[in-house]
């Protein structure tokens, strides 16, 4: 048994800030690691020490193994925590901290080895009467075997990279003649993604969720698992929103994967947190092992809301050499818990990530509201890293309480300056289906519709637009120098308002008002509105429409202005220039970056025709891939872009004639 003082955490972002948090609680010196888009960052700012390592690409900085030991040494570390992604699942990492006298603060790397390949965890699992779905595991890999393997299975089935997860390298196909196209996209992004292209083909099920269960153990052969996190609800196969108890589980369902779970553990001698992902089949009712994911978990709050446990706490303690002090029968559920990812990704465009800065974050002051976040007021969202922003985790006595506490809070929420999945996540919340737990891994793409996510009522408009003028005006009202007795905008003619132009999305929004005896009117064609001023704060203010009063969080960069309020949420207004200016010419048949991203594979060459659809280029941008096609036929007339290369939005990617 070994005493540890002092951990390095081989991360970045919430899930550091999350391990200084216990690392204090138990008196133990942290240290952190940045990268330099990282330096400024606020888990930086909350380690007792932190240490330079490289650029801001994790192939520079947070991925590589020698930087991060020598970090360690340096600063004279006991343990290394890896957090989740980067180094959490690298057996060899693992290996190479036992050999440096560093303890790693996670499972046995035996154990890691084992679950690293999807298909070897699955031939482990069969040995040991843990469920798994129907499907080809080989080692051949060749085009031929797989494609007749397939066949085989038959449709709908799943390829999926042996090497990896969060939805690199993972394809559904539903028809003979899509598999070899398939085949081709999932190795390339597996390749790409782990350095590994070796596919595993599953079964699909057409109507499941994914069930996992929090596992636990100690270096003296004690396991136990934690209760269950229901993690259906996703979008491009990675997690959305997490929930416990699952609304489907029965006592004698939770019991028997719950053994299941355990009997996972047990065949890899497992020691520490890790979870075990099951899909649960809503037609037969039966469940299948998916992977064990030999880390923490991005979602383990909620396990930690609903058992009063410090999952941290009980990696370092594990690692330590302590002993379990809890066992199985005293694992009980206690309430409700429910957690959001709140995202910097427009769900209206497939959730494409956005990068940019976040100009104010605040949080409401809720009990039972628990924030895990990388960003404060200022923070920029780089290309660089996961687009995720903040986890926010509920819990109350029952799923309905938590549910309604969870909509309150994203309506109270404050991320201005960058588009955000926020709107979206309340949706959910709103959605009859999701509240009554009638959902399976399609809920998204079925029940959702994407394009109407960030929709605003005429009312809702209108009022953002007011408090958008209101807030303008008082503050020119503040920096005026000469004539302060005539009120800003004054007029001649008291019948003539002033103007102003608003846009929002692809609508615009006219506003005429005047001011008189301390109050204004906005006229909206036969409407009018009579609106107070009730208070001002530079960064909110609160207005009196027709009688009734609201709080509106408005901030102002050159035009734009972005406006919250707990009915229309965060939305972005841009102020119409009153002399128009001329706008950047559009190329005819020019295909640009949509994001800053770095181009992984150019699918076409220069004078080569192609029909609409046709894939033009991969990209990536914040750890996932994008395909452009093209909108119509033509030849490719002239291709800019070069793989391997990094290029920001708006980039000319290449030309096509019609």
């Amino acid at each position: 048994m070994k005493k540890i003082k002092r951990i390095l955490i081989a991360n970045r972002g919430e899930i550091a800030s999350r391990i200084i948090r216990t690392c204090q609680k138990m008196g133990i010196t942290s240290i952190a690691v940045f990268s330099e888009a990282d330096r400024n960052a606020p888990f930086v700012a909350q380690a007792d020490l932190a240490i330079f390592i490289g650029e801001s690409s994790p192939n520079e900085s947070y991925l590589v193994q020698e930087k991060i030991i020598e970090a360690a040494k340096k600063t004279k570390a006991d343990a290394i925590h890896p957090g989740y992604g980067f180094l959490s699942e690298n057996s060899f990492f693992a290996k190479k901290c036992k050999e440096e006298n560093i303890i790693f603060i996670g499972p046995n790397p035996s154990a890691i080895d084992a679950m690293g390949s999807k298909s070897n965890a699955k031939k482990i699992m069969e040995e040991n009467g843990v469920p798994v779905i129907p499907g080809y595991k080989g080692d051949d890999q060749s085009e031929v075997t797989l494609q007749a393997e397939a066949l085989k299975i038959g449709f709908p089935l799943l390829l999926k990279a042996t090497a990896g997860g969060g939805g690199k390298g993972m394809r559904i196909v539903t028809r003979a003649d899509e598999i070899l196209e398939a085949i081709h996209a999932a190795k390339r992004e597996a390749k790409n993604s782990f350095g590994d292209d070796e596919l595993i083909i599953e079964k699909y099920i057409s109507s499941g969720r994914h069930i996992e269960f929090q596992i636990f153990g100690d270096q003296h052969g004690n396991l136990i698992h934690l209760l269950e996190r229901e993690c259906t609800i996703q979008r491009r196969y990675q997690k959305v929103i997490e929930e416990s108890p699952s609304p489907i589980m029965t006592e004698d369902l939770r019991s028997n994967m719950g053994q299941a779970a355990v009997l996972a553990a047990k065949a890899l001698n497992y020691d520490n947190a890790g979870t075990v992902e099951f899909i649960y089949d809503d037609k037969t009712g039966d469940f299948f092992f998916l992977e064990v994911n030999t880390r923490l978990q991005v979602e383990h709050p909620v396990t930690e809301e609903i058992t009063g446990l410090d999952l941290v706490k009980m990696q370092i303690e594990s690692a330590s050499g302590i002993p379990l002090t809890i066992s199985q029968n005293e694992i009980t559920g206690n309430g409700y818990a429910i957690e959001a990812r709140l995202y910097a990704e427009d769900p209206a465009n497939n959730f494409t990530p956005v990068t940019g800065k976040i100009h104010q974050f605040k949080i409401p002051n809720i009990e039972g509201l628990r924030i895990e976040t990388a960003v404060q007021s200022g923070s920029e969202v780089s290309v660089f890293y996961d687009p995720m922003i903040a986890k926010i985790i509920v819990w109350e006595k029952n799923r309905e309480a938590a549910h309604d506490k969870l909509a309150y809070v994203l309506q109270h929420l404050i991320c201005q300056g960058i588009t955000t999945n926020q709107a979206f996540l309340s949706s959910v919340l709103a959605n009859d289906d999701f509240r009554k737990g009638n959902y399976d891994t399609h809920f998204i793409e079925q029940k959702m519709q994407l394009d109407k996510v960030d929709n605003l009522e005429e009312n809702d408009l209108h009022e953002a637009a007011i408090a958008a003028t209101i807030f303008d005006w008082k503050n020119r009202e503040e920096s005026r120098t000469i004539l302060k007795n005539i009120p800003s905008g004054w007029r001649n003619s008291f019948y003539q308002p002033n103007i102003e132009k608003y846009i929002f999305g692809e609508k615009e929004v006219e506003i005429n008002y005047r001011f008189f005896k301390n109050k204004f009117e906005f006229f909206f064609g036969e409407k009018t509105i009579t609106t107070r001023l009730a208070n001002f704060d530079h960064e909110k203010i609160r207005i009196e429409i027709d009688g009734i009063q609201k709080d509106f969080s408005v901030l102002k960069f050159e035009n734009e202005f972005h406006v919250q309020s707990s009915s229309i949420g965060n939305i972005k207004l841009i102020q119409a220039d009153r002399f128009p200016k001329k706008e950047k010419e559009k190329i005819k048949g020019g295909y640009e970056a949509p994001m800053p991203s770095q181009i992984i594979s150019v699918l076409v060459e220069e004078n080569q025709k192609v029909e609409q659809g046709t894939p033009l280029l991969i990209i990536s941008s914040m750890k996932m891939e994008n395909t452009i096609s093209a909108e119509e036929e033509g030849v490719v007339e002239e291709i800019y872009a070069t793989e391997g290369s990094n290029v920001e939005a708006g980039f000319l990617l290449m030309k096509i004639t019609t």
